[in-house]
C-alpha cells in the first residue's frame, strides 16, 4: 500500500536541468541512429539499381535471334523481276563507271599536259635569263617615265618662255608696221588736204615726223642692200620692214641664251640611257629582236611617240622654223627615230604587218605638227616672204616624204592647214591696204602721195605670191578665195584700173599672172579662164585696145601673152579678128 500522491512535490532548479540534459541526449542519440539507418538504405537502394541497368544494357545490345515464322508468306518472284532488277544494277554500275572513265581521262589528259610543260621548261635553259630580262626591262621603263615626268615641268616651262620671247618679238614688228602705216597714211592725207602742217592728233607732229623718218631710213638701208647684192625686180613696198633695233636686238638674243643656258642643266643629272634617244630606242630594239611577240603584244609602237615627245620638245628648243629652213632629217633625233623605224632587221614577208614603221609618223602628228601650228598660230607673219617659203617648204617636205595616214588625213595636218588659212585671212583683212589718191597728186611718180600707193600696191602683191605658195598644201579652192576674189578682184585689180594704160600698167599684170600656178589652167575648158579672172581679162583686153589704137603693137602684144597665159583665148580670138592681126595666131597655137 502506498500514498496516491496527488500533489507532485515542487522539484528543485538543479533536479529539473539534469533531467532536461538526460533527455536531450536521448533524443540525439536516436537522431543519429536514424540518419546512419538511413544511409545504409540508400547506398542498397543505389547498388541494386546499378546492377539492373547493367543487366538491362547487356539484354539491350545482344542481338535478338531471328526467328522463323512459317506462317508470313514471301512476295513471289520470277524470272523476270530478277532480270529487270539485274539489267537496273547494270545500268547504274555501267553509268558510274563511264563517269569514273571520263575522270580518268581528264586526269592522264591533266598528266600530259603537265608532262609537256615539264619537259619545255626543261628543254629552255634560258628562263632565268628572259625573266631576268623582263625584269630589268620592267625596271627601265618605270625609272624611264619616272625621269621623263619630273623633268617635264622643267621643259614646259622653257619651251613657254622661247615661245613667248618669239612672239613679244612678232607683235613687236606687227604694231610697228601697222603704227607706221596708220602714221604716213595720215600724214599723206593731211597733206593732200592743202594744209602743209601736220596737226597734233594722236602722235605729236615731232614724234610722227621721226617715225616715218626712221621708216625712211630702214628702206634707204634694204634698197642699198639689194643695189650691192645685185638683187633686181624689186619693188618698194615688196621687203618685209622686219628689221629691229640694236638694243631690241640685244635684249632678245640675251634672254634667249639664258633660257638655252637653263636647258642645258635639265639632263645634266640624268645617265644617258634615259635622256639620248638613240639608246632607248636601241633598249626596245633590243626587246623586239629577242622577244617579237611579247613587243608587239605591249603595243610599243603606239606608245614610243609619247614617251619620246619630251626628248624632242627639248632638242627642238632653238628651232625656228620660219628663220632659216632645216631640214628634220638633219637632226640627230629624226635620224634615230628613222633608223629604228626602217624595219632593216625585219623580213620582208612581215615588213609590211611591222607597227615600228609608223613611229616616226606618229612622231610628227603629235609633236612636229603641233609645234608648227603654234608658230603659225603666235609668231608667223603671212607678209614675210623668207618666213613663207621657210614654212611652205618645211610643210612640203613634210607632207610629200613622211606620209602621215595611210587611210585618212591626220587631224594635226587639218589643225595646222586651218590655221594657215586663218592666218592669211586675218593678214588681207588687216595688212592690205591701197589707197586711191586724184589722178593730179600720183601722176608725178616722185611724190609721197604716188610712192606710198605704189608701196602698198606692191605690199599687195607680195602677199599674194605669199598666198599662192601655199597651193597644193591648202585646198586650191580656199588659195582661189583668198587669192583672186578677196586680194586681186577687191584690192588690186582696183589699182590696176587706175593705172593709164602703159608699161607700168603691163608690169602690174605681169606681176600677178606670174604669182598664179600654172596647173590651175590645165584642166580648163577650151577658150575659158578661171571665173576669177574674167574681170581681170576684161582689162587686160582694154588696155590691148587702147595700147592697140595709140600704136604701141608690142606692148598690145605683151598683155595678149598674158591672156594666152590665163587660157582667155576666146578672148585674143576675138581681139585678132576685130583687128585683123592673122600674124598673132602663132601665139595661141604656142
Amino acid at each position: 500500500m502506498k500514498n496516491l500522491s496527488f500533489a507532485p512535490q515542487m522539484k528543485t532548479l538543479r533536479q529539473r536541468m539534469t533531467e532536461h540534459m538526460v533527455s536531450v541526449r536521448d533524443e540525439s542519440s536516436e537522431d543519429e541512429a536514424q540518419i546512419e539507418w538511413e544511409e545504409q538504405q540508400i547506398k542498397k537502394a543505389i547498388k541494386l539499381s546499378q546492377e539492373t541497368y547493367n543487366d538491362d544494357s547487356l539484354h539491350k545490345f545482344q542481338p535478338a535471334k531471328p526467328k522463323f515464322d512459317p506462317s508470313v508468306s514471301l512476295p513471289p518472284v520470277n524470272l523476270e523481276i530478277v532480270k529487270k532488277r539485274l539489267t537496273d544494277r547494270i545500268t547504274s554500275l555501267q553509268d558510274v563507271h563511264r563517269a569514273h572513265q571520263r575522270e580518268y581521262e581528264k586526269y592522264m589528259e591533266d598528266i600530259e599536259s603537265s608532262k609537256m610543260t615539264v619537259q619545255e621548261l626543261e628543254k629552255s635553259s634560258d628562263a632565268a635569263l628572259n625573266y631576268k630580262f623582263y625584269r630589268a626591262m620592267k625596271t627601265y621603263v618605270e625609272n624611264l617615265i619616272n625621269c621623263l615626268n619630273e623633268k617635264l615641268k622643267y621643259i614646259n616651262e622653257l619651251e613657254l618662255t622661247v615661245h613667248v620671247l618669239l612672239q613679244q618679238q612678232a607683235m613687236t614688228l606687227l604694231k610697228r608696221r601697222q603704227d607706221e602705216l596708220k602714221n604716213e597714211s595720215a600724214y599723206i592725207q593731211h597733206l593732200t588736204s592743202g594744209n602743209g602742217k601736220a596737226t597734233n592728233g594722236g602722235l605729236e607732229g615731232a614724234e610722227k615726223a621721226e617715225l616715218l623718218e626712221m621708216c625712211e631710213q630702214r628702206r634707204t638701208c634694204r634698197r642699198q642692200v639689194r643695189e650691192c647684192s645685185g638683187g633686181g625686180d624689186h619693188h618698194e613696198g615688196m621687203s618685209s620692214d622686219d628689221e629691229l633695233t640694236p638694243t631690241e636686238v640685244t635684249r632678245f638674243q640675251k634672254s634667249k641664251d639664258n633660257v638655252l643656258e637653263d636647258s642645258r642643266k635639265i639632263f645634266e643629272d640624268v645617265h644617258a640611257d634615259f635622256c639620248d634617244i638613240r639608246k632607248i630606242l636601241l633598249k626596245f630594239q633590243e626587246w623586239k629582236e629577242k622577244f617579237p611577240e611579247s613587243y608587239c603584244d605591249a603595243y610599243i609602237s603606239f606608245c614610243l611617240p609619247k614617251l619620246l615627245n619630251p626628248l624632242i620638245r627639248f632638242h627642238l628648243l632653238n628651232w625656228n622654223p620660219l628663220e632659216n629652213f632645216t631640214d628634220l632629217e638633219e637632226m640627230p633625233w629624226f635620224r634615230a627615230i628613222e633608223e629604228f623605224s626602217d624595219a632593216k632587221n625585219v623580213p620582208e614577208s612581215k615588213r609590211d604587218d611591222d607597227p615600228d614603221q609608223e613611229v616616226l609618223r606618229r612622231v610628227i602628228e603629235k609633236t612636229i605638227l603641233p609645234k608648227i601650228t603654234a608658230f603659225v598660230k603666235n609668231v608667223w607673219d603671212p607678209l614675210s616672204a623668207s618666213q613663207t617659203k621657210n614654212l611652205v617648204q618645211l610643210c612640203n617636205n613634210i607632207f610629200e616624204k613622211q606620209a602621215l595616214s595611210k587611210n585618212e588625213c591626220s587631224r594635226a595636218k587639218e589643225d595646222l592647214i586651218n590655221m594657215v588659212v586663218l592666218r592669211m585671212k586675218k593678214s588681207v583683212e588687216e595688212d592690205v591696204f591701197i589707197p586711191l589718191y586724184p589722178k593730179s597728186t600720183v601722176e608725178d611718180k616722185s611724190s609721197l602721195c604716188s610712192k606710198f600707193q605704189e608701196r602698198r600696191f606692191w605690199s599687195a602683191v607680195k602677199l599674194l605670191s605669199n598666198v599662192v605658195l601655199w597651193d597644193g598644201i591648202v585646198q586650191e579652192d580656199t588659195v582661189r578665195d583668198l587669192g583672186l576674189k578677196k586680194l586681186l578682184n577687191r584690192y588690186l585689180l582696183l589699182n590696176i584700173l587706175n593705172t593709164p594704160p602703159g608699161q607700168d600698167s603691163i608690169e602690174k599684170c605681169n606681176k600677178v599672172v606670174s604669182c598664179l600656178p600654172e596647173r590651175w589652167f590645165q584642166d580648163l575648158k577650151s577658150g575659158s579662164t578661171l571665173p576669177e579672172l574674167l574681170s581681170f581679162c576684161q582689162h587686160l583686153l582694154q588696155c590691148a585696145r587702147v595700147l592697140h589704137k595709140n600704136n604701141h603693137s608690142n606692148e598690145a602684144e605683151e598683155v595678149l601673152l598674158l591672156l594666152v597665159k590665163v587660157k582667155a583665148l576666146d578672148i585674143v580670138e576675138g581681139f585678132i579678128e576685130e583687128y585683123k592681126l592673122e600674124h598673132l595666131k602663132s601665139m595661141i597655137r604656142k
